[in-house]
């Protein structure tokens, strides 16, 4: 290759944005994940009417979203009407960059709206100041409609249209789940805001008290809530039943999905305080055992690992200040402890609560060890797991994004996706048999049962969720009863000892063709009777004397390895597993898995299907 003045190239903003989105909303994905590019867009509009609401620019924001396209508006002062293109369209320009109009916000490098603007199809913008507005319409960050200034009698603030630009987000959609959390975060970090989404009201009034409530039961908890606020944080926190740690961090009302200096100095000194109180050297893991926790804090000019700003980086609490981790520390040093002192309800709860952790991990860390030969010793990478070349990205540390093990029932199933898969980035693991119902079983079951030890020691998430090696956990089981049995067996493993995997969005159901319709010209390949109905009527064209031959898929391992490359590619079609906030894991897992509990079987007789021809 010669290298020469012209290999050289200068890009325009939106041509760097199109060709390196990366750099911006991180990954693309398809809508399946909560992290994926398209709820990134929603947030870099949204976060800047949620910072008109922190200056005091009115209280309500609403967005709609329909057939893909996004609206929403806020009732803030509005973008001054002479520099509105320049705000959506010409990098390194806005208001943020003066810290006296925006004081404590999250997007300080006016890079966001003008990545929304050049990865959508369509993107429109109104701003509203004082009976006047301007509007200007682009197309993948090319301006083609900019208005005059006209009156108007329209209240102040701001109206962002956008369609994601289908070239560039294959295929997506929108799960109304992932947008309600996130709203929903929205109104817990800004008492007082009201959010309506599609027309459904979202307020807060108690600000992180409200999420951990939501997030968890009272009859979950060992504890009652302890809910603590200053200038400039906020926490709350309890223990429950379950295992692992659950934490939701924020700063500058910005879900840090991977935490960053905040949540570690509030592990630290959450830890530390209450050694300090009982004057006992606990264990850091018996501290935090089925630990559920909320930290908020406002930055001034916060620094983030990427422009998605899901990690913080700052150690900083403002230029010249005290740091972070001091400030969380002496917070809670001082709060917490005061706290304690004053309910000594809650510090039995909470001392027995550890204790009880502790009395637990000492019980099985000698089935630890013997669970650990066990596996060396089954040749785990030879026998059950067909492992992926890369697990981590190029930049850091991090899984990739589309680093994926799939769980399979029996070697038919698996060899047809192990002879069919990426091997760079696409595991197998395969079971034998049908996994045990580990429902209302302590964790010395994972160690205990075969089948459990490995998967958990494949996954590597002996510790917990920060030595996944995999950013998708498929469950890939036949679309028959059994198949749909082994499902609810590992989602119950799951659940029961790693929430953490669906709460942080790793989990999924692979959705395989149920029928291929096809002639000697072309092939359909269906996941519903609809389709099928579709794919049939598309090849007869209306005359039911063309042959078409359908076939009904009973298991994974009738489909062949070609085929199967075409349903774990691209256009792979996966269900994420989402826990709806109103309901436990314990009342999910004992509804559908306990021994013969009322409430099941009132609903199977409630919905029995009666067949009066065959007498059932």
């Amino acid at each position: 290759m010669k290298y020469t003045e012209e290999s050289i190239k200068s890009l325009e903003w939106q041509e760097h944005i199109r060709l390196r989105p990366g750099m911006y909303i991180g990954k693309l994905g398809d809508g399946s994940s909560p992290d994926d590019g398209i709820y990134v867009l929603v947030k870099e509009i949204f976060d800047n009417s949620v910072d008109e609401f922190m200056m005091g620019g009115g209280k309500t924001i609403k967005i709609q979203v329909s057939d893909q396209q996004v609206t929403i508006r806020d009732y803030g002062r509005g973008i001054p009407l002479g520099k509105v293109v320049d705000c959506v369209a010409r990098m390194n320009t806005g208001g943020k960059y003066d810290s006296k109009a925006f004081q404590k916000s999250v997007g300080l490098n006016g890079v966001g709206t003008k990545a929304v603007n050049a990865l959508s199809d369509f993107f429109k913008v109104q701003s509203i100041r004082d009976g006047k507005i301007k509007t200007a319409e682009f197309r993948q960050g090319n301006i083609v409609v900019d208005r005059e200034i006209e009156p108007t009698k329209e209240r102040n603030g701001v109206i962002v249209t956008f369609l994601p630009d289908r070239r560039i987000f294959k295929k997506f959609h929108f799960v109304p789940e992932y947008l309600e959390n996130l709203i929903r975060n929205y109104v817990y970090l800004n008492a007082g805001l009201v959010i309506l989404f599609n027309n459904k009201r979202f307020y807060s009034k108690n600000g992180l008290l409200d999420l951990l409530s939501r997030k968890t039961g009272s009859e979950e908890l060992c504890y009652p809530i302890i809910h603590l606020k200053g200038e400039d944080i906020e926490v709350a926190f309890s223990h429950g039943k379950h295992y692992g740690e659950e934490y939701y961090s924020f700063v500058n009302g910005q879900f840090t999905t991977q935490g960053g200096t905040h949540l570690t100095a509030f592990k630290e000194s959450m830890a530390r305080t209450i050694r300090d109180f009982y004057k006992k050297s606990f264990d850091l893991s018996d501290i935090r055992s089925s630990v559920v926790a909320a930290v908020s804090l406002r930055v001034q000019e916060p620094i983030f690992e990427s422009q998605t700003k899901t990690k913080l980086g700052s150690s900083l609490m403002e230029t010249g200040g005290v740091t972070v981790r001091s400030f969380i520390n002496d917070f809670l040093k001082r709060e917490l402890d005061d706290y304690l002192h004053k309910h000594p309800d809650t510090t039995n709860a909470l001392l027995k609560r550890i204790l009880q952790s502790e009395k637990e991990r000492k019980e099985i860390a000698g089935i630890k060890k013997l669970a650990n030969k066990r596996a060396k010793k089954a040749n785990l990478h030879n026998k059950k797991l067909r492992d992926c070349r890369v697990h981590y990205s190029d930049e850091k540390n991090e899984l990739r994004y589309d680093s994926t093990i799939f769980i399979t029932e029996g070697d038919s199933a698996g060899g047809s996706i192990t002879k069919a898969r990426d091997v760079k980035t696409q595991a197998v693991f395969s079971l034998r048999g049908k996994p045990l119902n580990c429902f209302d079983m302590s964790k010395k079951v994972v160690y205990q049962n075969e089948e459990f030890n490995l998967l958990h020691h494949a996954l590597n998430i002996e510790e917990g969720l920060d030595n996944l090696r995999y950013n998708r956990v498929v469950i890939a089981t036949d679309a028959d009863v059994d198949g749909m049995h082994i499902r609810l067996l590992l989602l119950t493993f799951f659940l029961q000892f790693f929430p953490d995997m669906a709460r942080q969005g790793h989990l999924y159901i692979l959705e395989t063709p149920l029928f291929r319709v096809r002639n000697k010209k072309k092939t359909f390949y269906c996941y519903n009777e609809k389709e099928k109905r579709q794919a049939r009527e598309k090849l007869t064209r209306g005359d039911s004397r063309r042959s078409v031959e359908i076939t009904r898929f009973k298991g994974l391992g009738e489909i062949s390895p070609d085929e199967f490359g075409a349903f774990i590619g691209e256009e792979m079609r996966l269900e994420p597993v989402i826990l709806d906030e109103k309901s436990s894991i314990d009342t999910i897992l004992s509804y559908y898995m306990g021994k013969n509990t009322p409430a099941r079987q009132e609903f199977i007789i409630k919905h029995l299907k009666k067949d009066s021809e065959n007498g059932f």
